[in-house]
Order: structure tokens, then C-alpha cells, then sequence
């Protein structure tokens, strides 16, 4: 029958209620390795330690193989040095108190005197050298944990990133990087202590074989306190962390730059401040409860081991009562017992630590093997290198976890290259879904986009990429230089001064730039010393020169102009035709139909499915769903307003 856990479930605060609209549980990942961690006897810890401490070596020696090598080395000399210096302590002690004057025992016992320095003194430089080399092993070890997991997060397909399930597996393992640093140095002290207790129990042994069971019968009580704190401690983060988190956001919202305006405008910091100190309130008297329930299990451990020492010196002045040891030996034993007890009390600990930082380090090996299988296909069919047309036959659609209609249902439709190409419907009828099927951001569920009778479905993804450039509605605006938020749009191209400034000619934001304090040089992150802020409209300029920067053979703009005032969304669109004069595709996806009356090609969706398709004149002549559209937007200007 499994056993009570000692843990209480939060209680629901009005914080919470109010803020959040319920008690904050949030599965990160950790509730999987709740019960196996919960359940670890101390018996089991020290099973698993071989495997523990080969993940250890296993990272260390993916980081540095030559400083690997000497932590492993120094630990080892380090542990048979302790048994030397014991031995050499039992020899001192023997002559010590042996016959003779006190010259002769005193003379005696120099060789073991010199012995027991030399050890310390190589005991020393071991521990310095373990000192360097995991100094220098544990930030490369984080290091590369971490290029790993950013390598790999950043390989995956879109679909993953915005996967519920794959994206808590993100957010578990990015732990996992720190984790595998901390490993290093628990490691390497569980290795020492171990080390350490072996010696000691080998001395012991030799010494007189009941002492043995007498170093483990003194260091059970601490152990049991050990591992019931930790385990108390641990199912606690796990059950708390979200209402941390919930507390770590509200402090954010009072600091960032972007809820600033609010806060003073609203009088919001008052209302947050209220509800961070509720909060934490709650939290606190969680850690309280630790609190109380470890000191209890301190003083219940500290009484057991109280007995068990009075019981151990108690057999060691039998024995030597009874003549069964000698009184240097008793001496002897004394030192070992107490830096076996000593070095068992550390292998508890720090074995549990290691073993609870080796959970996030395995979240993070299971978004290496997940990713793996959900990365971006490397190589495929190469495209026709001059298509005519980009055909989608009965392409269909959903977003994962969505029960709802399929964004895009069973579409069939036509992309001339070389024009311009809009898609028109109302918000959620599939256009942007469209566009990112058509970069190869998705893939469809059913049906196919061909190039030229070529499926893009098996072509090389890398070079699909490479003839598309977007500007997305909600393009990343980075927190970097103009000059870096321009050549972002080909990071991989040599960056040059020519083909920035044709990229900013191209885009109209001449002017942009050269209000800029330092022109591309600025930075556009307020939030930094120097740092400058740009308006929506400016910002949608330099989108626009980043994807110029690109050099697309596909130009898709996703509402390009949501933040222009009225003439320079003139000029955008007359940027456009230009560029489609000169032979490049653009698929433009905008909400005022006005713009559109240029476009060779006009696509209409509604809630996921083709419902029109020809020039603006032939649709406005039909009287659809383009024309109606078209109407309501006219009757915004020409209607008379109401007296």
C-alpha cells in the first residue's frame, strides 16, 4: 500500500482566483518523475549510482575530455590518500603508545608522522587539481547542453514549436542545461565521499570487523533526516511552481517597459503590488511548513543518532575492557568512525542532489530523441529552377489540438508566378494558414502543392526557404541593431553596404534610417543604454527592407501596410508592382480591398475554403463575396454621416 505523502494541496487564494481564475497547477514535466523520486530508498539512490555518475563522466567528457580525466584521476588519489593517512594514523597511535621512553616512541613514530604530511600534502595539490578542472568543465558542460538544446528547439518544424505537449517539453528541459553543471560538482563530491567512506570502512574492517556495522548504525538516523527533507522539499517545488511562476510575472509586469504606460496611467501598481504580497504570503507559508516539519525530523534524527554514538563508544570501551583491542587501534577506530560517518552523511546528500538534478537532465535527453524525430527534413527533390506556377490541389488543414473546422478545407487554387497574387476573406478564412503551406512552414494533412508537378512535400526544404521572403503581419521585431533587423532577412549572405542600402531604397525607409541617432547603426531596444524605439509604421518599413535584404524569388507581405498612414501606403503598394514588374512573384494578403485593384489574380477564402477566384474586375462584376466586401469597405467613405 503506497505510503501518505507529507504534503498539502494549495489552498485556492482570491489572488489566484481573481488573476488567474483558479488554482494554479501547471505540469512541467516533473510530475513524471514524481513517484520514482518520492519512493527512493537509500539502498536504491546507491544503486543507481553507477549509472548517475557515468551520465556525469559521459557530459564531462563531451565538454573536455583532458579535464574530465583529471577530476576522475585527483578524486580517485584523493580517496586512497584518506586510507594511507588513516593507516599512518593507526601506525603514529601504535608507537605512540607503545613501550619505550618516550624519545624511543617518539622517534619511532617519525616515518609515519612524515608519511601522513606527505600524503596531506599530495591530498592538497588532488584537491586543487579537482578544483581547476571542474571549474573549467562546468560552464562548458552548460555550455553545451545548452548549444545542443537551442540547436535542436530551433531545428524543429513549426507544428512542434506550437504543439502544447512538445512546447512543455521545452519549457521542462531548458532546466536541464543548468542541471548538467550542477552534476559536475555534485558528482564529483559524491565520488569523493564514497571514496572517502570506502577507505574508512576498509580501514575499519582491519581494525576489528564489528566496527563496521557500527559506522552504519551511527549514520542511518541523518541519512533517514536526509532524504525525508529532500523528498518533502522536492514534491513541494513541484506542487508550488506554477504559483511561483504566477508570482515571478506579476514582479515583471511591475518592471517592464511595456505595461509602464498603464501602471501610471491606470494606477495598476498599487493593484499588483496587492496581489504580489498576497501571493507571496501564501508562499511563504508553505516554506514555513517545511520548515516546521524539517526541524521536527532534525530532532527525531539528531536523538537516534544520539543513542546510536552513545552505543558505539559504549562497544569500543567493551572491547578494550576485554582486552580485544588495543588502545591505539581504539584511537584509530575513533578518526575512522567519524570521517566514515562524515562521508556518509555526504554521499546522502549530495547523492540526492545529484540524482534530482539527473531528472531535468533527462528531460533534456528526451527533447534531444523528440526533436530529433520531429526536425525539419534535411535534403529532397530540387524545385524546378524556373516554374511557372505553384498549384495547391485539395489541400487540407488543421492546427494541432484543434477540434474545431480545418483552417484550410480541401483547396485547390492556382499561383502564377511572376504577378501579383492577393488573397482576400474575412479574419480566420485561411489566408495566412495559405501562405505558410505555400513556405513550407507546415505541411498539409491531405492534398498537395506542386511547383511545376513537383510536390513539395518531398522537396529540400532548405532551398524551398531560400526563394520566399515574408513580411508576416506580426514580423520579430529583434532587439539589435537597424542594420542586423535588416540583414536578419539573409543572415547567411556576406552583409554588405550595397545591398542594405538597395534593400532600404527598395522599401521606402530612407527616411526611417535617417532619423535614426546613429542611422543603422542604433539600437532599436529602449530597454538598453542607447537604445531607441521605433513607431509601427517605422517598424513596418524596415520589415519590408528585410525582406527586400532577402532577395526572394516569392515575395509574400501579410497586411503590409496595418500601420502606414494613407500616402505611404500608396508608396508601398507602388514598391510592390514594382517589384512585380521586374518578374518577382508577390502574394499579397490584405484587409483593404481597394489596395488590391493592381493584383493579376484575386483568391477569395472563407472559413478555410476557395469561394472566388479571378481579376478584381471579373469578381467585382459577379456581385460574391469580393464584391460585397468591396461595398461595405466603399460605403465607409462615400456614406453620409448621420446628423
Amino acid at each position: 500500500m503506497r505510503k501518505k505523502r507529507d504534503v498539502r494541496e494549495p489552498e485556492l487564494s482570491e489572488s489566484e482566483r481573481l488573476l488567474f481564475g483558479g488554482p494554479l497547477r501547471y505540469d512541467t514535466g516533473w510530475n513524471s518523475h514524481s513517484d520514482a523520486r518520492l519512493q527512493l530508498s537509500f539502498r536504491a539512490m546507491v544503486r543507481q549510482l553507477p549509472a548517475l555518475l557515468a551520465l556525469s563522466f559521459r557530459l564531462a567528457r563531451q565538454a573536455d575530455r583532458k579535464a574530465a580525466r583529471v577530476v576522475l584521476g585527483a578524486e580517485a588519489g584523493r580517496g586512497l590518500a584518506q586510507a594511507v593517512s588513516l593507516l599512518a594514523v593507526n601506525s603514529v597511535l601504535g608507537r605512540l603508545m607503545g613501550g619505550g621512553s618516550i624519545e624511543e616512541r617518539l622517534h619511532g613514530a617519525v616515518p609515519a608522522l612524515v608519511a601522513m604530511a606527505c600524503v596531506m600534502l599530495v591530498s592538497a595539490l588532488l584537491r586543487a587539481a579537482s578544483t581547476y578542472a571542474t571549474g573549467r568543465l562546468e560552464p562548458k558542460v552548460e555550455r553545451v547542453a545548452t548549444e545542443r538544446y537551442l540547436e535542436r528547439a530551433a531545428a524543429v518544424e513549426l507544428a512542434a514549436i506550437e504543439d502544447h505537449a512538445f512546447h512543455k517539453l521545452l519549457d521542462t528541459a531548458q532546466y536541464g542545461a543548468t542541471s548538467a553543471r550542477r552534476m559536475i560538482a555534485y558528482a564529483t563530491r559524491v565520488m569523493n565521499a564514497a571514496i572517502s567512506l570506502i577507505a574508512a570502512a576498509g580501514v575499519l574492517t582491519v581494525l576489528h570487523p564489528a566496527l563496521l556495522p557500527l559506522l552504519v548504525t551511527m549514520t542511518l538516523p541523518s541519512a533517514w533526516s536526509a532524504l525525508t527533507v529532500a523528498r518533502r522539499r522536492y514534491e513541494s517545488f513541484h506542487t508550488w511552481v506554477q504559483h511561483a511562476r504566477a508570482g515571478h510575472l506579476l514582479s515583471g509586469l511591475l518592471t517592464e517597459p511595456e505595461s509602464a504606460p498603464e501602471i501610471r496611467l491606470h494606477g495598476v501598481g498599487p493593484f499588483l503590488l496587492h496581489h504580489y504580497r498576497a501571493m507571496s504570503e501564501v508562499a511563504e507559508a508553505e516554506q514555513a511548513r517545511l520548515a516546521r516539519l524539517a526541524a521536527r525530523t532534525g530532532l527525531i534524527a539528531a536523538s537516534w543518532t544520539g543513542i546510536a554514538t552513545v552505543a558505539t563508544y559504549a562497544t569500543l570501551g567493551g572491547l578494550l575492557l576485554a582486552g580485544a583491542m588495543a588502545l591505539s587501534v581504539a584511537g584509530t577506530a575513533v578518526i575512522a568512525i567519524r570521517s566514515g560517518s562524515s562521508s556518509l552523511d555526504s554521499l546522502v546528500l549530495e547523492l540526492n542532489q545529484l540524482h534530482q538534478e539527473a531528472l531535468f537532465v533527462g528531460d533534456l535527453q528526451r527533447l534531444y530523441v523528440e526533436a530529433e524525430k520531429r526536425a525539419i527534413p534535411v535534403g529532397g527533390e530540387e524545385l524546378p529552377e524556373d516554374p511557372q506556377e505553384i498549384r495547391f490541389e485539395n489541400v487540407t488543414f488543421s492546427y494541432p489540438g484543434e477540434s474545431t473546422r480545418p483552417a484550410l478545407d480541401d483547396v485547390t487554387l492556382t499561383l502564377p508566378l511572376g504577378r501579383i497574387v492577393a488573397l482576400v476573406g474575412e479574419n480566420g478564412s485561411g489566408k495566412t494558414t495559405l501562405v505558410k503551406l505555400l513556405s513550407g512552414l507546415y505541411t498539409p494533412e491531405r492534398g498537395r502543392i506542386l511547383w511545376d508537378g513537383v510536390d513539395a512535400a518531398g522537396a529540400d526544404r532548405r532551398l524551398l526557404a531560400e526563394r520566399i521572403a515574408m513580411v508576416a503581419q506580426d514580423f520579430k521585431r529583434w532587439p539589435f541593431t537597424a542594420r542586423v533587423n535588416v540583414a536578419v532577412g539573409r543572415s547567411a549572405a556576406p552583409l554588405t553596404e550595397e545591398r542594405l542600402a538597395d534593400a532600404v531604397a527598395e522599401a521606402g525607409a530612407q527616411e526611417v534610417v535617417a532619423d535614426l541617432p546613429r542611422g543603422l547603426d542604433t539600437l532599436l531596444a529602449r530597454h538598453f543604454s542607447g537604445g531607441h524605439e521605433l513607431s509601427g509604421g517605422q517598424w513596418q518599413r524596415l520589415g519590408i527592407a528585410r525582406a527586400a535584404y532577402r532577395r526572394g524569388r516569392i515575395l509574400i507581405v501579410d497586411e503590409p501596410t496595418a500601420a502606414l498612414d494613407a500616402r505611404a501606403e500608396l508608396e508601398v503598394f507602388e514598391k510592390i508592382r514594382a517589384l512585380a514588374g521586374t518578374g518577382q512573384t508577390v502574394v499579397l494578403i490584405t484587409h483593404r480591398l481597394a489596395s488590391v485593384r493592381h493584383a493579376d489574380l484575386v483568391h477569395v477564402l472563407e472559413q478555410g475554403r476557395l469561394v472566388e477566384s479571378g481579376t478584381p474586375e471579373e469578381l467585382l462584376a459577379t456581385g460574391g463575396v469580393y464584391a460585397e466586401l468591396y461595398s461595405l469597405q466603399a460605403d465607409q467613405f462615400t456614406a453620409p454621416r448621420a446628423s
